[in-house]
């Protein structure tokens, strides 16, 4: 079987239709049709089937499929240890962030990387809900995510998952509110103040779910934003509060305060998300690599290693 038609079964399992698979190979979607006919004779047995106007794998499919990941992953192991022999890591690696892992993460991994001749990281910010990282993994060899639990939020995907680093979630107040001078907050504290939140599905939008469940009183929204500097500027105009990263919203504005809150366990866990066969780059494992490191020093600079 011929191996780049194994790798177009592989992206219809993993992107879901011809035209999305025809759009990330840059191929019509009728030369992606016709490749996977030809993969189906190859087989001997039906790889795909219809479904409503679009195709789906079969049983066959699927277990061809899974190979063809499989394959990646050697192929992509044995160019890695040719690689180490002949030369050091580089080449062009593509990186997905969210926006505050930016902030923590990348300007230490892009100082780092700058010290690697012929490494280049090409970076850009996306902000999906939690289930829809590892749909970036067909277009970014890394993707930094964040997720309530930890790599459980993403088993099932076939992805490699790298932790990177765990984040408290602090409430953020007016610095003049009631109860800014406290220490830490209690769940019942907050019954009944507006708050600021993000979209539903995000990462810690889960925390105003808890909050309702503990205390039994559902927490009222306000709004809703992704972005966090907008979050924080109605928090310092005393029009709410929120739910926000510690690492990288404590100690930003005069006008704010974060505090810690009691009574349930508000985390965020920070990990890296790749496919298998990137995951063997050598370029791409330098880069997971000072991830890593970077992620530790702003861990050990906040006093949670």
């Amino acid at each position: 079987m011929d191996v780049k038609r194994l790798e177009l079964l592989r992206e219809l399992a993993e992107r879901g239709s011809i035209a999305a698979v025809a759009k990330a190979t840059h191929r019509t979607p009728s030369a992606v049709s016709q490749q996977l006919k030809v993969l189906e004779r190859e087989a001997g047995t039906p790889l795909t089937e219809r479904q409503g106007r679009g195709l789906v794998l079969t049983g066959s499919g699927r277990v061809l499929a899974q190979t063809a990941a499989d394959v990646a992953v050697a192929l992509e192991r044995a160019q890695a240890t040719w690689d180490d022999f002949l030369v050091a890591p580089q080449g062009e690696v593509t990186l997905a962030t969210f926006p505050t892992a930016g902030q923590m993460l990348l300007p230490g991994l892009l100082r780092t990387v700058a010290e690697t001749p012929g490494l280049v990281v090409r970076a850009s910010d996306h902000d999906p809900a939690t289930l829809a990282f590892p749909d970036l993994t067909g277009d970014f060899d890394v993707v930094i995510a964040h997720s309530p639990d930890g790599e459980r939020s993403w088993r099932g995907r076939g992805l490699t998952i790298v932790p990177l680093l765990r984040e408290p979630l602090d409430i953020a107040l007016p610095a003049d509110h009631r109860l800014a001078g406290r220490a830490s907050l209690a769940l019942e504290d907050l019954v009944g103040e507006s708050w600021i939140g993000v979209p539903k599905g995000y990462p810690y939008d889960w925390v105003y779910r808890e909050i309702e469940r503990i205390t039994g009183t559902a927490p009222r929204i306000s709004q809703r934003f992704s972005d966090t500097r907008i979050t924080e500027s109605l928090v310092g105009a005393g029009l709410g509060i929120a739910v926000l990263p510690r690492f990288t919203s404590s100690g930003v504005r005069d006008d704010m305060v974060l505090l810690p809150l009691e009574g349930m366990r508000a985390v965020r866990y920070v990990s890296v998300l790749l496919r298998p066969d990137r995951a063997e780059r050598p370029s791409v494992r330098r880069v997971v690599d000072a991830l890593r490191a970077e992620a530790s020093r702003v861990a050990s600079l906040h006093g949670t290693v």
